[in-house]
């Protein structure tokens, strides 16, 4: 039987390019060999191209998603995508798999585009009673009174883009003079930004993932930062944030937080391996966002969580694979 060319999509235009370069390098040794052939591609500023050992040893033709290695033509016939941020979360690079016919791991265009403005999905997810923080959205160059966003949201607060990850961007705004600085560094990242009230709570995360019929609602992980809050610095730097998987909390709420982590999950439509995110205050988890493209590095907390839940990452990812090509 031939095997199947598996594409790792690595990279994109965003802040996220080097954690989607570590994760995708954790995916691409991951995939079982017996069954799959799996070609390592990087996209970035518009240049498609296949590495090898970090070399470049052909280009993607984007006309069928091919490329050409020791004059022979090369289809790849499935794409597992692992770009954190723009083209790969946020729709367009599902909408390209889409026109191609080719099967690919995440989200679909719409449940993407949706999920990744937080705003949206947030104003999404609230007609459905899920808990929230309160929050304002603003866009650039509209005008704004920082007085009556903190009026509204009392201090501390968090700016965020209300498109971006891995915490780049995002200020906790203890003064109102601060305010400004926060906003403008936002939309360095996203021509939109979020302004949250601050709820004073622990911070949980849960993976999901549904192949076929199945539906597996990971461990949960409960996140202790060093810092403030779980920034980019504590997320990637090692000890600089505590993760504890499965989380120290009741069976009552790790249920609690598990079955809101499903309801998510299909409100949004989602596919593939996803994270949802919340704060834990007087025992309500208020959702934070939806990850439909979550890391994958070595120490990320899917990985963790899957290796609490007793099952193998090269096991799940073939299974996701093969679910995939069926359709």
């Amino acid at each position: 039987m031939t095997k199947k060319n598996i594409a790792i999509v690595a990279g994109g235009d965003s802040s996220e390019y080097v954690v989607s370069v570590r994760s995708s390098a954790n995916v691409y040794s991951a995939i079982d060999r017996k069954k799959f052939t799996p070609w390592l591609v990087s996209i970035r500023n518009g240049n498609w191209k296949v590495l090898e050992n970090d070399r470049e040893i052909a280009t993607i033709d984007k006309s069928d998603f091919s490329f050409v290695l020791d004059e022979q033509k090369v289809r790849l016939e499935y794409a597992y995508i692992m770009i954190h941020g723009t083209p790969g979360e946020d729709g367009n690079l599902q909408g390209y798999f889409e026109m191609l016919g080719i099967p690919y791991s995440s989200c679909g265009v719409q449940s993407s585009a949706l999920t990744f403005n937080k705003n949206f999905c947030n104003k999404y997810l609230q007609s459905y009673n899920i808990p929230l923080a309160k929050s304002l959205r603003l866009i650039e160059g509209e005008k704004w009174n920082p007085s009556e966003v903190v009026k509204t949201l009392s201090l501390p607060l968090f700016v965020k883009p209300s498109a971006g990850g891995s915490s780049f961007g995002v200020t906790k705004v203890k003064k109102v003079e601060e305010l400004v600085e926060a906003v403008e560094k936002a939309l360095k990242e996203s021509p939109e930004v979020l302004m949250e009230e601050f709820i004073d709570g622990k911070e949980f995360t849960c993976g999901i993932v549904r192949i076929g019929d199945k539906k597996i609602v990971l461990p949960v992980t409960e996140v202790i930062p060093k810092n403030e809050f779980f920034d980019y610095e504590a997320k990637y730097t090692p000890g600089m944030a505590e993760e504890i998987t499965p989380a120290r909390i009741s069976d009552a709420l790790t249920l609690k937080v598990q079955a809101l982590s499903s309801e998510i999950y299909d409100l949004c439509n989602c596919k593939g391996i996803v994270r949802v995110d919340y704060i834990l205050k007087d025992q309500i988890f208020y959702f934070l966002e939806v990850n439909t493209v979550p890391g994958m590095t070595a120490t990320s907390f899917i990985p963790q969580q899957i290796k609490a839940a007793g099952l193998n990452l090269t096991d799940l990812l073939t299974e996701i694979i093969q679910d995939n090509l069926k359709k």
